[in-house]
């Protein structure tokens, strides 16, 4: 795979609950992050004393992280409404050349920020609360 545009790793919100997904606004740097449990079935008699691993199993999990600077009111609000409400909408993340993961996610945390002399800034932290789906980009 070629270098990709860092720009181009986006986190879009399902801004009504119907599938109408935006682009979070103000985005300088995005981050995911898959993670998955291992089950381990090692015992007496495993080969040479070696950690056996059941295969298929264990939790899997995703998190999403970014931070950027306030540009438009419309996402802002609706992040504070998700937060608030502790509502899991989908949300979809665009990983260059690679596809686009959606899925349930909650808002974890939501922190903003900003200097006297400065732009205001937020950050916010997502954690997968259901099954993800993977549509590949080619």
């Amino acid at each position: 795979m070629a270098a990709q545009k860092g720009k181009d790793l986006l986190i879009k919100i399902d801004m009504t609950g119907s599938g109408t997904f935006l682009t979070f606004a103000g985005l300088r740097a995005t981050r995911i992050s898959f993670n998955a449990e291992t089950v381990d079935v090692t015992n007496m008699v495993s080969a040479g004393g070696w950690r056996e691993l059941l295969a298929g199993t264990g939790v899997r999990s995703a998190s999403i992280s970014g931070s950027g600077v306030f540009l438009d009111d419309y996402t802002d609000e609706r992040a504070r409404q998700i937060f608030f409400a502790a509502d899991i909408p989908d949300f979809q993340v665009i990983i260059p050349e690679l596809g686009t993961l959606q899925g349930p996610f909650q808002i974890t945390s939501l922190e903003y920020a900003g200097n006297y002399d400065g732009e205001a800034t937020y950050e916010i932290a997502l954690a997968s609360g259901g099954e993800m789906t993977f549509t590949a980009a080619f």
